[in-house]
């Protein structure tokens, strides 16, 4: 034959899948990060903020796990323990982790500005909310409960300890389209503050917005970043802008507050049978 026939999907967004923290909430990322450095700091090997945020957004364990792999981190290590973190050091870390991530969630679950509003304008438009997180089922339990007291529920949520494997693989973004009863994929939207995240959706075949500013690409609450110089904020949001770019997002904002008119552009885009 000369010509071969190819399907366009041609109708509107029908499901968005967000982060939690970062996202959501936690502006800044915070919760997870002063909890490895804590982890670390218990095993004689200090490491700085900027280490611990390296792997964000990866399944907790495989997060430790990659920290330990940083050459920075590996050569401390080696000076104080005298040989290279084994798997059996990475399980005892986690093991720490968990009840100390557990105990600090509530700290840091305040909803990040614009998020209702903005989950809301995507209701209103028929849109279903799904969502992934690298944390465990009884750590999403505790940042269920803070957002539903704020007013946010979403209709599915997804961990990565309940699939094979988290980001940047597509499963949890996978697993929400059957939950959601969507389809198909290119009809859903990942919205996400970590590189891994952006890859998790462009894995799963979807639309990916990716936050530069709210998540851990500045990596600052926001009462801090307000506090930046002016240049030194353009810097890093430049920086976070890059980055998830080059990681493919096919669009970058802010925060998710700013979201509403890339999910426009994305409709746009599909009346005219383009696909992400």
């Amino acid at each position: 034959m000369t010509f071969t026939y190819q399907r366009q999907y041609r109708g509107k967004i029908q499901a968005v899948l967000l982060d939690w923290a970062w996202t959501t909430m936690d502006y800044g990322c915070m919760a997870p990060a002063v909890v490895f450095v804590e982890v670390y700091k218990r095993q004689g090997v200090p490491i700085t903020m900027e280490e611990a945020r390296a792997p964000m957004g990866a399944h907790k364990r495989v997060h430790i796990q990659k920290i330990g792999q940083l050459v920075t981190v590996r050569q401390r290590w080696q000076q104080v323990h005298g040989r290279m973190p084994t798997e059996a050091d990475v399980d005892r870390m986690f093991g720490e982790f968990v009840p100390l991530q557990l105990e600090c969630l509530s700290q840091y679950s305040a909803m990040i500005p614009g998020a209702l509003e903005t989950v809301a304008a995507m209701r209103r438009r028929g849109m279903k909310i799904g969502s992934t997180t690298g944390y465990l089922r009884d750590m999403m339990a505790i940042n269920l409960r803070d957002a539903k007291k704020q007013g946010y529920e979403p209709d599915s949520t997804v961990c990565a300890s309940d699939v094979p494997a988290g980001r940047p693989y597509p499963y949890m973004c996978l697993q929400n389209v059957i939950s959601l009863q969507v389809s198909p994929v290119e009809s859903c939207v990942k919205i996400d503050a970590t590189v891994p995240g952006i890859e998790e959706g462009l894995n799963a075949g979807m639309w990916t917005i990716g936050l530069a500013v709210s998540g851990n690409e500045i990596g600052l609450p926001l009462d801090e970043i307000k506090k930046l110089e002016p240049a030194d904020f353009a810097r890093r949001r430049e920086r976070g802008y890059t980055r998830m770019r080059q990681a493919g997002g096919h669009y970058v904002v802010d925060s998710i507050a700013d979201v509403m008119p890339c999910l426009d552009a994305i409709e746009e885009r599909m009346a005219r049978g383009e696909r992400p």
